[in-house]
C-alpha cells in the first residue's frame, strides 16, 4: 500500500532561502506489519541468506544484561500477541475502559514464562532490515550489489546499543536461501526484536537541524518555528521513523565528526533505526493513509505508529553510517 506524508504545514525554502542548497532527499521506509517472505524488502523479516554462508554471530565479550529479565524469541512473541490482543480490546472500548486488562487465561500465560539462562559464547543476531535497490530508489549500493542487509545484536553493548552488520550482495547470485537461521537463545529486551515488517518506501525531503547550521541562522529557524507553530524546528525539517539517507536529528549531542575507521573520512547516513515513526505532538509526518488508525489506535503498541516495537536506549534512534569513498570499508553507528 502507498503511503503518502502529507506536505509539511509552510515551505522551508521560500521562508528561508538559505536551506535550498541544503536540501537533502531521504526514504522514509514506512514498515507495517506484514508477512515478508526471503525476497521481500523488510524490517525484522526473513534474509535472503545464503545457504553455504555462516550466519553473522556477536563474538564481543561484554553482553549487558539490565533489572529487566532475559527473554527467549517464544515469549517476546507470546507476550506481543496477548499486548496486541489487550491493546485492540482497550481501543475499542475506549473511553467507557470496560474490560480493559488482560484476561484470566492471559494472566496464567504470562505468569508461567520463565527468563532463560544467560546465553555464552557467541550470540546469533537477529534481522533488523533487508533493503533491495527495486523497493528503496535512495538506495545507493556498491557495484554489482543491489541488496542491503543489516543485522543486530540482541544485547545493548557499552555504547548503549545493539552491535550492528552490514551486507551488501546481488539478490541474483543467491541460489540457494538459508530457511532456518540460527536465532539467539536469549535477548536482553524485547525492544530488540523487531517485529516483522514489508516497507511502502516514500521519498521526501529534508534540511538539516539548527546544530549543523550557521549559528545565527540555527538560531532564527529554532525562534520561529516555536513562535509559527509550537514545535522546535527540527519537527519540521527532519523525518522521523526508519529512513535510509537523509539527515541526523541531533538532539542526544551537537554534531560531532563521525569518521571512518578506515580511511578518516567523514562517513554519511545509511540507515535509521526508530521504533517511532511520528510525533505525538506533530501529526504533518503522518501518512494521508494511517491518519485514521493512528485516531483509533492512539499509543497501542504494535500499532501504526510503531509498528516495528523495537526501541533504542529510551526511543532514541541508532543510525548506521558507511564510507562515501569506499562500501568495503567499516561501518559506524551512532544514537541521536
Amino acid at each position: 500500500m502507498t503511503r503518502t506524508t502529507p506536505p509539511r504545514p509552510v515551505d522551508l525554502e521560500a521562508v528561508f532561502p538559505e536551506l535550498a542548497p541544503l536540501a537533502r532527499t531521504a526514504t522514509r521506509l514506512h514498515p507495517r506489519p506484514g508477512v515478508p517472505s526471503p525476497q521481500d524488502s523488510s524490517i525484522g523479516g526473513p534474509l535472503l541468506w545464503p545457504a553455504n554462508e555462516p550466519w553473522p554471530h556477536c563474538r564481543e565479550d561484554a553482553h549487558h544484561t539490565g533489572p529487566v529479565p532475559l527473554m527467549s524469541l517464544a515469549d517476546v512473541r507470546l507476550r506481543r500477541r496477548l499486548e496486541l490482543a489487550r491493546g485492540i480490546r482497550e481501543a475499542v472500548a475506549r473511553p467507557s475502559r470496560e474490560g480493559w486488562g488482560y484476561t484470566t487465561e492471559e494472566r496464567e500465560l504470562l505468569e508461567r514464562i520463565q527468563p532463560p539462562d544467560k546465553p555464552e559464547g557467541p550470540i546469533a543476531m537477529l534481522p533488523v532490515a533487508q533493503l533491495s535497490l527495486r523497493d528503496v530508489p535512495g538506495l545507493r549500493p556498491p557495484e554489482g550489489t543491489d541488496l542491503l542487509q543489516v543485522l543486530w545484536c540482541p544485547f545493548e553493548h557499552a555504547d548503549g546499543m545493539p552491535t550492528t552488520a552490514v551486507f551488501w550482495r546481488s539478490a541474483a547470485a543467491v541460489d540457494e536461501v538459508l530457511l532456518t537461521p540460527p536465532e539467539p537463545a536469549a535477548v536482553s529486551d524485547a525492544a530488540y526484536v523487531p517485529e516483522p515488517c514489508l516497507i511502502h518506501s516514500e521519498q521526501v525531503i529534508e534540511y538539516p537541524n539548527s546544530p549543523e547550521l550557521e549559528k545565527e541562522l540555527g538560531q532564527r529557524l529554532d525562534r520561529w518555528a516555536i513562535a509559527e507553530f509550537g514545535v522546535e524546528y527540527q519537527k519540521l525539517c527532519i523525518a522521523p521513523g526508519f529512513k535510509v539517507g537523509g539527515y541526523v536529528n541531533w538532539g542526544m549531542t551537537d554534531p560531532y565528526p563521525n569518521l571512518c575507521p578506515t580511511c578518516g573520512t567523514q562517513t554519511e547516513p545509511l540507515l535509521t533505526i526508530s521504533g517511532r515513526e511520528w510525533y505525538f505532538d506533530v501529526h504533518h509526518w503522518i501518512p494521508y493513509e494511517d491518519q485514521a488508525a493512528n485516531l483509533a489506535w492512539g499509543p497501542v503498541q504494535g500499532g501504526p505508529k510503531s509498528p516495528t516495537r523495537i526501541c533504542v536506549s529510551d526511543d532514541n534512534a541508532q543510525i548506521i553510517r558507511i564510507c562515501p569513498t569506499s562500501p568495503e570499508h567499516s561501518h559506524t553507528q551512532m544514537m541521536q
